[in-house]
């Protein structure tokens, strides 16, 4: 094994324990996990789409986020007045009021639009874990969990099929002009294997609904992460950079590791919602 594989796994192992280790033992634990997780993606998404610019409103949008994830936070564990949800909006709105005092609108208006994508990109989607680590005031991250494990299977599936079967010439590029490695063989291999992960989670008793709705919420979820993978390397093409930045060692950025999870989560929380399994 070569030095920079052997830091990938090691790192990647290293980090998926400490997140297991937050997720199991304390909602307190998860609640610094999701921060941590929030701050690190919207650093690095302001930093590689904006550089140095609206240093005062990046700073009052990510305090947006973490405002918002306090306070559903608060409102499933503590039974807090669901208006008082409602405060979440008083950062935003400083956030645009700073914008009038910013040096930088002159000149750079047009690349404000980024601190809100960055709210509504990864503030939100992890806020709303809260609907599944909190449901019913108590605490339990084993949903949440299996999705990782879908989504990690999804990613697993896809990287192996597509780089073992997708990378001859004559293999269909899944969307070229965003990420040319990526193949509808490595989208098909994904899918079988979130799939499998899910029959598996069924059958161990994790994932306590229908298998049927297993393998859709497979589907679905595995859908939603190719998208959010295609989303942010879209962003990176558009910046001109190969990675979002540098927070796990041999692996890259934060939002380089959970760009699936930005989009596959809310979906799994949709699906279940929808037929009523949250």
């Amino acid at each position: 094994m070569n030095s920079s594989l052997k830091l990938r796994t090691v790192s990647g192992i290293v980090f998926v324990l400490v997140m297991l280790g937050c997720l199991l033992f304390s909602p307190y634990l998860y609640a610094i996990l999701i921060i941590y997780m929030m701050v690190g993606m919207m650093h690095e998404f302001y930093a590689m789409t904006m550089g140095g610019l609206f240093k005062v409103p990046r700073i009052l949008a990510i305090a947006s986020g973490i405002i918002l994830f306090a306070l559903l936070f608060c409102f499933f564990s503590y039974d807090m007045p669901a208006k008082l949800i409602s405060l979440s909006m008083i950062p935003v709105t400083a956030t645009m009021v700073s914008l009038l005092f910013d040096k930088d609108r002159k000149d750079h208006l047009k690349d404000f639009s980024h601190v809100f994508t960055g709210i509504v990109y990864i503030a939100a989607p992890l806020s709303l874990s809260t609907f599944i680590a909190l449901r019913d005031g108590s605490f339990s991250c084993i949903l949440l969990i299996c999705f990782f494990v879908i989504i990690w299977c999804s990613d697993i599936g896809a990287y192996t099929v597509g780089m073992t079967l997708g990378q001859k010439e004559d293999r269909r590029k899944l969307c070229p002009d965003i990420s040319p490695k990526k193949t509808w063989i490595g989208f098909w291999g994904g899918l079988a294997f979130s799939i499998i992960a899910a029959i598996v989670l069924k059958f161990t008793g994790l994932l306590d609904i229908h298998i049927l709705h297993c393998v859709a919420l497979a589907v679905v979820m595995h859908v939603a992460g190719v998208l959010g993978d295609l989303f942010e390397s879209a962003w990176k093409r558009a910046c001109g950079v190969k990675d979002s930045g540098k927070a796990i060692p041999g692996h890259g950025g934060l939002l380089d590791r959970f760009d699936s999870t930005l989009m596959a989560v809310p979906v799994g929380t949709i699906y279940l919602a929808l037929f009523n399994l949250l």
